[in-house]
């Protein structure tokens, strides 16, 4: 199988401590970050993925907010850079400990951190980052 993954995402998971936005959220972040410890791959999609899904059934979600969307072009674009390659739905990745050690020194360093800017978790991740990641699930 293959986990979905928007392409704001990938940054989310660089600090991903168990925390959420409800229960029944962090509970499906959890077996999602456990998948990827388990080297399953990810397609990145446009719109909302694997993480998103206990959201979606709120009255307005906010994974389907233009402003989701827009931090998702963001993401692509500064992670893409990063890694060298254009990153839009379709694409395919693994995330190894290589590459999520490349991503998340680019996060502490500010490099990819524009799609985050308005986020309400921003002040939790920089915690996280400033700890050295250490307490993140993945």
């Amino acid at each position: 199988m293959t986990i979905k993954l928007r392409a704001h995402h990938l940054l989310c998971l660089l600090t991903y401590v168990g925390k959420g936005y409800s229960p029944a959220f962090t509970a499906n972040y959890d077996k999602v970050v456990k998948r990827l410890g388990e080297g399953e791959g990810v397609v990145i999609v446009a719109g909302p993925d694997d993480v998103c899904a206990p959201l979606l059934g709120e009255p307005e979600p906010h994974c389907l907010r233009e402003s989701a969307a827009e931090r998702d072009r963001m993401a692509a674009r500064d992670v893409g850079a990063l890694l060298g390659r254009p990153i839009k739905a379709g694409d395919r990745l693994v995330l190894n400990a290589a590459s999520l050690a490349e991503m998340r020194k680019a996060f502490s360093a500010g490099l990819t951190r524009q799609a985050c800017s308005g986020c309400e978790w921003f002040g939790l991740c920089d915690t996280v980052a400033a700890s050295g990641f250490s307490d993140t699930y993945l």
